[in-house]
């Protein structure tokens, strides 16, 4: 008979081979490769025992049968049971690899803080509110009517130049200045008008204090009697407040197509005092902003009579504020997040 015969030899030498192997196994994977090689499929070893029936006479192929199911039966729960086993094992191995000791001191957590340009606008934003100005947003890309021909730019003026202006149509461009935001708020809303329009600003240039991207802060005010003098009394309140209280300004006669008169406005050396260092270049003031009274051909531009009403204007390079403030010379580490510079600036 088979049991005493090759076969059954068969069977209890895979039974054992299995058992051994099955004490072995280290990990899940490693289970449930044994199962594929056992006990999955037509070829699985177990599968491969049901063929050797053919070998067996027909009285003894049923007793056989039932022997190599006991035998995959037997198998099945013995995965089953180590399966478990593998899930508990793993899960303290789990445990015990994320393990917390709360007696060791926690890792010190850095605070991060404001970017120096996010620092200045804040600060700006709460010097002129509490001078009255509304925060107007204007759009990035303009038209060609708006950037310049409305703010009384010249067709053949040398901010129209393709070196300076990134146009992306002959009618459309990014705005190389938030002055556009004057003529929308003009066109809307009668004087008296009193906004602060910050934003990105695009134009063609690149180097240690230039960059093709950088913010700006535009300031208009429209009125009745609006002078040159309340520009400058303005002016005195902004840079004491930024750069401390002594600061003055002086105003230098300039050209702006959009102003009449012009000014290019600086600020005494806030870290000399005006006696001369290497930050103001031996001189005691520090170029800060461009500025002037209204054109009047701009007021026309937007429907209000020039003779009535006038107003000043002012546009503030946020990037060269802060570089100023926090003393940074070169733009580029304002676009490198480089947490070596942010980290040094730490404003409440």
């Amino acid at each position: 008979m088979w049991e005493n015969g090759v076969l059954s030899e068969k069977l209890a030498a895979l039974k054992g081979k299995m058992e051994e192997e099955l004490g072995a196994l280290a990990n899940s994977r490693e289970l449930y490769e044994f199962k594929n090689v056992y006990l999955e499929g037509k070829k699985s070893r177990i599968s491969e025992l049901m063929k050797e029936m053919r070998s067996l006479a027909p009285e003894e192929r049923a007793g056989f049968g039932k022997s190599v199911n006991e035998l995959k039966e037997w198998a099945f729960g013995r995965f089953q049971a180590m399966e478990e086993k593998m899930k508990r094992l793993e899960l303290e191995r789990r445990y015990e690899r994320e393990k917390i000791d709360l007696s060791i001191p926690a890792a010190p957590a850095r605070i991060g803080n404001l970017h120096p340009v996010t620092l200045v606008i804040n600060q700006l934003v709460d010097i002129f509110s509490g001078m009255g100005f509304e925060i107007y947003e204007g759009r990035e890309i303009e038209t060609d009517y708006y950037n310049f021909t409305a703010l009384n730019t010249p067709a053949d003026h040398p901010a129209r130049d393709m070196q300076d202006t990134f146009y992306l149509s002959p009618e459309f461009l990014l705005r190389t200045q938030t002055s556009a935001g004057q003529i929308h708020v003009m066109e809307k809303k009668k004087p008296p008008i009193k906004i602060l329009s910050p934003g990105r600003v695009f134009r063609s240039d690149d180097d240690a204090t230039h960059s093709p991207m950088f913010g700006q802060m535009e300031g208009l005010v429209v009125d009745r009697g609006i002078t040159l003098g309340d520009l400058k009394g303005m002016l005195d309140v902004f840079v004491q407040k930024v750069y401390g209280e002594g600061t003055t300004t002086r105003l230098r006669p300039s050209y702006f197509p959009f102003t009449e008169p012009s000014v290019e406005v600086d600020c005494s050396c806030f870290a000399c005092g005006g006696t001369g260092c290497s930050l103001c270049k031996g001189t005691g003031w520090i170029e800060i902003l461009g500025a002037g009274v209204v054109n009047k051909k701009v007021l026309e531009n937007c429907g209000i009579d020039s003779e009535e009403y006038s107003g000043f204007a002012f546009g503030i390079g946020l990037e060269r504020t802060a570089m100023l403030k926090y003393g940074i010379n070169n733009i580029k580490l304002l676009f490198g997040s480089d947490l070596r510079v942010l980290g040094q600036i730490n404003e409440k």
